[in-house]
């Protein structure tokens, strides 16, 4: 991590303002290893490949942390040869393609395929995954001098509050243990104004219940991720001749092969060795998680009046259900608000 980036974290626990406690590889600039202390509860966090860790290395989330290292780059609009990252973030958040002077945070970033595009806006990405998929999301965009990529949990985030103008958390609220609970820990990390996007799986009757995945998750998300999507791999293969003929089913093939589990993107535009890639990746990625809560668009409008959120609209969308809305700019600030701007200007302190 930069050092620099240091005025943008706190502590988890407590809030308090974080310092660097020692290098054990990297520079006073540029820090490879070492660990962060917190000035007042006396917490340290490692700083490990450069990225610092607020949660365990390995987790529930672990399934995700290697999905995302095998398929590091598979998303990336420059692997897949289709702008559908670039699509899907600006078409989901509707904002400028030009936000430099913000401050975007992304919660649950995966190997970086929507941090690659958050930071191509030129405000400062802080992006944070509860997995190790953040060892892939830095080898991607960890250069990047307005990117700051940390592993922690969507419950007590390590970033001063409030930090951002805006928020984006996609893919990421159905596979937490209590998704309201998680939703509702996200608007206090916004600005007066800022604005929050998220999506989440829309349940349904023909999703949920005849959602073959359902069937047949209770077994998988109980196999070793490993182990999994070893599996996974040898079925995308044995089914891929079938999948071909099913895909060709005039306007319901590709969702008669996600009905045989088989994650079809054809009519994304994915061909080829894209397709397939892809097929095994979101194939495990329905199969694995330990937690699947999609929700209705009746709970998740109550998410957001709970919030006391502005501007809000709430409907389908890509990845089921997509919500937006705004911190209301002129609402009190939280009791925990930390000025960024005033940490910035204090350099921080490294201890031998």
């Amino acid at each position: 991590m930069r050092s620099d980036h240091l005025a943008y974290l706190v502590c988890p626990t407590c809030q308090g303002e974080v310092r660097v406690a020692g290098i054990t590889e990297g520079t006073s600039e540029q820090i490879t290893s070492g660990s962060l202390s917190c000035n007042a509860c006396e917490r340290t966090y490692p700083i490990i490949r450069s990225v610092p860790r607020f949660v365990a290395l390995d987790n529930y989330a672990s399934g995700f942390g290697l999905e995302w290292t095998r398929h590091a780059r598979t998303q990336y609009d420059s692997s897949s040869r289709h702008p559908l990252s670039r699509r899907r973030f600006f078409e989901e958040t509707r904002w400028p393609r030009e936000l430099s002077g913000e401050t975007i945070i992304e919660v649950g970033s995966g190997s970086g395929r929507f941090t690659e595009q958050a930071a191509s806006t030129g405000a400062m990405v802080l992006s944070l995954d509860y997995s190790f998929a953040v060892d892939a999301n830095y080898a991607s965009n960890g250069h990047r001098q307005n990117v700051l990529i940390v592993q922690g949990d969507v419950l007590s985030m390590p970033f001063a509050r409030p930090a951002a103008e805006k928020l984006f958390c996609f893919g990421v609220l159905q596979h937490t243990p209590h998704p309201r609970q998680a939703f509702l820990s996200l608007p206090r990390h916004l600005k007066p104004g800022g604005n929050l996007v998220i999506d989440v799986y829309r349940k349904s009757f023909a999703r949920y219940v005849l959602g073959t995945k359902y069937w047949v998750r209770p077994l998988t998300r109980r196999i070793p991720p490993d182990r999994l999507y070893r599996f996974v791999q040898r079925y995308i293969d044995a089914a891929w001749p079938v999948a071909g003929v099913v895909r060709r089913v005039p306007k319901i093939g590709p969702a008669l092969n996600w009905r045989l589990l088989v994650a079809d993107y054809s009519a994304w535009g994915l061909k080829g060795d894209a397709l397939k890639e892809w097929a095994v990746l979101d194939t495990f990625d329905m199969l694995a998680p330990r937690y699947d809560f999609p929700q209705t668009l009746q709970r998740v409008r109550r998410w957001f009046e709970e919030a006391e959120l502005v501007d809000v609209v709430v409907a389908r969308g890509y990845n089921g259900i997509e919500g937006r809305g705004s911190r209301p700019s002129g609402g009190l600030a939280d009791a925990t608000d930390v000025r960024v701007e005033d940490r910035k200007q204090a350099s921080p302190v490294v201890e031998a």
